[in-house]
């Protein structure tokens, strides 16, 4: 919570400091209510005309500055939440967008753990209001507890019964809480297939296949595995907090009765009991409320928060070095071994591998063989399990992601389609030349991608996606001739990596382009050593490298060019024989 105080202090110091000025300030007036009901009644039976309206005047005016201040605090802690909000929220967004690897998005425990904060990021604001809360309150409760004694120093007493409501008000939420993180999985699972039951992406296969029904079945029954033990620890902390409520309560009658009973006293004794006294339990009540949202808050949001914070600052610690602005030797691989989050299968074992400076490689293989897998690591999405990956001698895990990234480029076959104006979806490809429109028509033409524009309405001005106002909607090859543009943007990447990303053109075209891009990276290449990876299950195309990496089993099979590689029985020769006879 501390940290997060620190970020809106960063944010916005003068709001909060005068938030919480006023919250407190705002707190003094309803406390002194109770002092001006004893001097009323004292009044009115001395028959004291002159205190009498002195204390009727001191209410109203303590129920008017409270009014007052009550309201200028609320609007004031309001814009401040509204401000704070913002900072919170690209906060988190940052914190993600800036983590190396992409481990923490694929990881069940960590999936969990990113549900219930983008849940709780819109109440991590609340916290400060309930901070103030919780100290006005208890600025409140000191008062209440001190006019009591001013009465009899036992009816401090009262206020030790309400101990236990404090101790169970702090409980619930970490009972209940944990509750909710042990059956989260099936939370993520409700709101996935409600997602999928009524986004239009999948809207075709869903009336197609018929499986509305079963989705909406299935929703429930993740929906019912989730809120059935969540709703059982409910009911069992609200129990044991409604009993400790029951005690404090009798507290409560028992001390009324004794100061009017017992101890004899005034009138106005007994109209301060009973006003400091249900202002005593009103305040505790309204305290250990906001304690119990405090700890909740502390387990949802800020403990999250601050994980995902220490997360994110690991990867800067382990990464100390830039990358070099040029290749001499290439990318050696030494012993690399990998398995994704939560799975012991190696997707690579033990594969040994050298990328020369200035070459074209393309990785070949049958469906799960690691060629995407491979890519990702070299692109440091993901650490290796063993082995490691070395830059012209210097190891890739010691260089930062982000002068490694601003030195790759890439197209994937599963990008992700910006829905923004064409310029830009385009432009994101090198940021810092989003909007230079030159950059971007090169970019275009390097991918082939010039009949796309031509077709949209208002060429690179055009927005894409049929949701957005004026938006246009454009075919699964357009967009993917688009993310190819877009990872050509960057003129002199030290590594181009194109993991598949024309599957949706036909044959002949990406043969066509690649072998166009490929001549022209050569060219550029005793520059700066480029290195361009090629992932493809088009013979055709993967001929015209350089080089050729066969992977098979998660092991590297062969290596070696076209002409080497079909001279030898092997996995290449056949696969390449298979696709031939396929296009005869």
């Amino acid at each position: 919570m501390w940290r997060v105080f620190k970020l809106g202090y960063r944010h916005e110091p003068g709001m909060l400091l005068t938030s919480f000025g006023l919250s407190q300030l705002a707190a003094l007036p309803d406390a002194l209510l109770a002092v001006w009901l004893k001097l009323l009644g004292d009044a009115a039976l001395a028959g004291d005309r002159r205190r009498l309206v002195l204390a009727a005047l001191a209410l109203g005016l303590t129920a008017t500055a409270t009014w007052f201040l009550t309201t200028l605090s609320t609007r004031v802690t309001r814009r401040f939440r509204d401000k704070v909000t913002i900072a919170l929220e690209a906060h988190v967004a940052r914190l993600q967008a800036t983590i190396a690897t992409v481990a923490h998005q694929e990881r069940p425990e960590h999936l969990d753990r990113l549900s219930v904060l983008r849940d709780q990021i819109f109440v991590l604001d609340h916290m400060y209001m309930s901070v103030f809360s919780t100290c006005g309150f208890l600025l409140r409760l000191v008062f209440a507890i001190g006019l009591l004694m001013s009465i009899h120093p036992g009816l401090v007493v009262l206020a030790l019964f309400a101990v236990p409501t404090v101790l169970t008000s702090s409980w619930r939420p970490a009972v209940e809480r944990g509750a909710e993180e042990r059956v989260a999985g099936a939370g993520r699972l409700a709101r996935h297939l409600f997602t999928t039951a009524t986004s239009a992406a999948p809207g075709k296969e869903v009336r197609v296949t018929r499986i509305g029904e079963r989705l909406v079945r299935e929703r429930r029954e993740a929906w019912e595995r989730w809120y059935g033990p969540v709703s059982a620890a409910r009911w069992g902390s609200a129990s044991w907090h409604a009993l400790a409520w029951l005690v404090f309560g009798a507290a409560y009658v028992g001390a009324v009765v004794w100061v009017a009973v017992g101890m004899k006293g005034s009138a106005g004794d007994v109209l301060l009991v009973l006003a400091a006294g249900g202002r005593l339990s009103a305040y505790i009540g309204a305290t250990v409320g906001e304690i119990g949202f405090l700890r909740g808050i502390w387990l949802d949001g800020s403990r999250r928060l601050c994980w995902l914070e220490d997360y994110a600052a690991s990867f800067h610690q382990a990464a100390d070095q830039p990358a070099p602005t040029r290749m001499g030797q290439g990318i050696r691989i030494e012993g690399l071994s990998f398995s994704y989050p939560g799975t012991d299968r190696l997707v690579l074992d033990s594969v040994d591998l050298e990328l020369p400076a200035g070459r074209v490689v393309a990785l070949v293989g049958e469906n799960g063989a690691g060629k995407t897998t491979l890519v990702k690591l070299l692109c440091k999405l993901y650490e290796p399990t063993a082995g490691r990956i070395l830059v012209d001698g210097a190891p890739l895990g010691r260089m930062t992601a982000d002068s490694w990234r601003a030195r790759l480029a890439g197209a994937f076959q599963d990008f992700h389609r910006f829905e923004l104006p064409a310029r830009q979806s385009v432009g994101l490809g090198d940021v810092a030349r989003v909007d230079d429109e030159q950059a971007v028509a090169a970019a275009v033409a390097r991918a082939g991608a010039d009949d796309v524009v031509a077709g949209l309405p208002a060429g690179l001005d055009t927005q894409l996606g049929p949701t957005w106002p004026g938006g246009v909607d454009v075919s699964f090859g357009q967009w993917q001739k688009l993310a190819l543009a877009r990872g050509f943007m960057r003129d002199h990447p030290l590594l181009l990596v194109l993991d598949e990303p024309t599957a949706a053109l036909d044959a002949e075209t990406e043969h066509a382009l690649f072998e166009r891009y490929a001549a022209a990276a050569r060219g550029r290449a005793s520059g700066d050593g480029r290195i361009t990876v090629l992932v493809s299950h088009r013979f055709s195309t993967v001929r015209m490298a350089d080089l050729i990496v066969v992977l098979d089993g998660a092991r590297v099979a062969q290596v070696g060019t076209h002409e080497d590689l079909m001279a030898r029985p092997g996995p290449y020769a056949d696969l390449y024989g298979i696709q031939a006879a396929a296009y005869r």
